[in-house]
């Protein structure tokens, strides 16, 4: 079996110093989701809120976290508990120590980023800013969790269905393209709404629905990964590390790292996880593939789709 300790993490190996220092930053928001998988609906729905509105929004008080949440107040003990303090109070004080990264206008990230930036080009400051998001995002990616959304996407008894955003959507329309290399039955769920009730009223129980969401978090995105939810299928959510409320919804959720010194955020972490899990299916179910890819090929070759080398 494939599994994420076969990446070559030297390619991306972070010093311990600078290491300890993004775990310290970022060690409230990286137990909230590392605990998602084993929360309530509920309890998952409560984390989702507080890292889609970190870190405001578990500054005020339990009732105002809970009704913001949609949750009971219990619901909000029950959680901090889980993570291992004594009450809200606790959990209160340790984000208020942790205070960093909040969700900004492109603008105002824009301003951000071009004050105080190191005198180089801008080729070298994006290049190390997309490199500390590859680092961060392997660091914080469980094995098992990437494992078991390899099965689901390799396994052929299951369809599968791909839809994101305004911008993901062509991250969506991406894997779509190489995935239906890998196997049959793989659909791009389209932008446009008219298209998702025919396509949610065949969704059978157990087919995989993956879904690309980072921050502006679209309603529209998580009105499909509900839907899909309630018609029985396996939500697989990727999103960044302040985590779409569509996580409510997902059995698998990948989170990724993606500031840029830009206005706009980057989507090379999410691409870099896309093409390594269509790396790990096409290893899982390697021997259906390869018969698959030679008929491609064959076919190819009749319509003369390609150009011949000279």
């Amino acid at each position: 079996m494939f599994l994420v300790k076969d990446i070559c993490y030297d390619c991306f190996r972070i010093d311990p110093e600078r290491r300890a220092n993004l775990d310290i930053e970022h060690d409230l928001e990286n137990q909230l989701r590392a605990a998602l998988p084993g929360l309530t609906r509920t309890e998952r729905q409560l984390a989702s809120h507080i890292l889609s509105h970190y870190p405001v929004a578990a500054l005020g008080s339990i009732t105002v976290l809970a009704k913001a949440s949609q949750v009971s107040t219990p619901t909000v003990v029950r959680m901090v508990q889980k993570l291992g303090y004594k009450g809200y109070p606790d959990f209160q004080r340790r984000l208020r120590a942790e205070v960093g990264a909040m969700l900004v206008s492109p603008l105002a990230k824009h301003d951000r980023w071009a004050g105080g930036v190191p005198d180089t080009h801008i080729l070298n400051r994006f290049a190390g800013a997309v490199m500390a998001n590859l680092q961060a995002t392997l660091g914080q990616i469980d094995p098992a969790e990437f494992d078991a959304v390899a099965l689901l996407l390799a396994d052929n008894s299951r369809r599968v269905f791909a839809m994101g955003g305004r911008i993901t959507h062509s991250l969506a329309d991406y894997f779509c393209s190489l995935m239906k290399v890998i196997r049959a039955e793989v659909t791009l769920l389209s932008d446009s709404s008219s298209t998702w009730p025919p396509a949610l009223i065949d969704m059978r129980p157990g087919d995989v629905l993956l879904v690309f969401d980072i921050r502006r978090y679209e309603n529209a995105v998580l009105q499909v990964a509900e839907m899909a939810h309630e018609q029985g299928a396996e939500v697989i959510v990727i999103t960044d590390r302040w985590v779409s409320p569509a996580a409510t919804f997902a059995r698998h959720t990948l989170c990724c790292h993606i500031e840029a010194p830009s206005a706009w955020d980057s989507n090379v972490a999410l691409m870099m996880l896309v093409e390594t899990l269509m790396s790990a299916a096409q290893t899982l179910s390697w021997e259906h593939t390869a018969e698959r890819m030679k008929r491609l090929e064959t076919l190819y070759a009749r319509t003369q789709f390609f150009r011949r080398h000279r």
